[in-house]
């Protein structure tokens, strides 16, 4: 009697063989959620055009650009931009100012929108915790030229601010002009317009905390304030390392727009950051390539950061974003 072959043991259908059993789930998952995937598409396309493909153009930062030779044709100048940024009068001014404006909107900024968020979870009446939600909202929402220019308007001499300084018997002050107060307005005025739109992920992360631990919490006698130290801050930590992590990632990235809206010559000497002065020697003095020199090194210091602080987050409390 002849002895039959033994079973092959394969759970790939025959038309798939050859492919590994990652790439035939990849496969079964886009033929099942293929519309989440086509959805996916403008989003991928997005970033290609605006994100990866100007990346490109930064090969200019070690090249002598001449918007008549185009990036291909001009010659190459090495390390030249990044030495003259590093040796220049002007690096330690701008540095300095840029990770001072990001720690102090680290320090005060990133956890205000979570102190809101824990007292608004704490607040019983829903009419009343919505009032305060739409309110704290609405600024994010306003354009920032418009809040450049209420700023600008309350913090002239003639202004609300002057005129509150003045009753209490202050002397008024243009405070713009004054190098010590930019960095206050700035990170202040920030924390008012984003506060509240900052609050959405802790309070989504809020609500899914189960409620059954709150129970056996009462239960051992906790307070309310041992049940948000025991109960809602470790509920939501996932949620506060991960944005944390991102914001380490930005503390080389003050905003420029808002910069250039608000500051002048005469404060410079704490208003100046990395962007604005990557503006002002681009678009203003025409200096391409120093300008994206100085970008390159902003982003690099950026990219050290995320990859740092992700992988501290990672080796202390086993959260990161990889």
């Amino acid at each position: 009697m002849a002895k039959l072959p033994p079973p092959t043991r394969t759970s790939i259908p025959s038309n798939t063989a050859g492919l590994n059993p990652r790439k035939w789930g990849l496969l079964k998952d886009i033929s099942k959620n293929r519309f989440l995937y086509i959805m996916l598409i403008p989003v991928l396309l997005y970033f290609a055009v605006f994100h990866y493909f100007p990346m490109y153009g930064a090969s200019i930062a070690f090249k002598e650009f001449s918007p008549r030779l185009g990036i291909m044709g001009s010659p190459w100048a090495g390390w030249e931009h990044f030495e003259s940024f590093f040796n220049g009068i002007y690096f330690w001014r701008v540095v300095k100012n840029t990770l001072l404006i990001s720690f102090y909107e680290l320090i005060f900024g990133f956890p205000a929108p979570i102190i809101l968020a824990l007292l608004l979870n704490e607040i019983r009446k829903t009419a009343f915790k919505r009032t305060v939600q739409t309110i704290t909202y609405m600024p994010h929402f306003i354009s920032l030229v418009v809040v450049c220019g209420i700023i600008k308007e309350f913090t002239m001499s003639d202004g609300l601010i002057n005129d509150i300084m003045a009753f209490f018997g202050w002397e008024r002050v243009s405070l713009l002009l004054e190098s010590e107060y930019f960095r206050t307005l700035f990170v202040t005025s920030g924390i008012w317009q984003n506060i509240g739109w900052g609050t959405i992920i802790y309070l989504a992360a809020l609500a899914g905390i189960d409620q059954e631990q709150y129970e056996a919490a009462k239960i051992d006698g906790a307070n309310r304030w041992r049940q948000m130290l025991n109960v809602t801050l470790p509920g939501i930590m996932p949620t506060i390392v991960i944005l944390f992590i991102l914001e380490i990632g930005r503390l080389m990235n003050v905003g420029s727009e808002k910069i250039i809206l608000l500051y002048n010559p005469s404060i410079y000497d704490t208003a100046d950051v990395i962007s604005s002065y990557v503006y002002r020697v681009g678009l203003q003095e025409f200096n391409y390539s120093f300008s994206s020199a100085v970008g390159l090194f902003n982003s690099a210091i950026n990219f050290t950061l995320v990859i740092g602080s992700n992988w501290l987050s990672r080796r202390m409390n086993k959260t990161s974003l990889w």
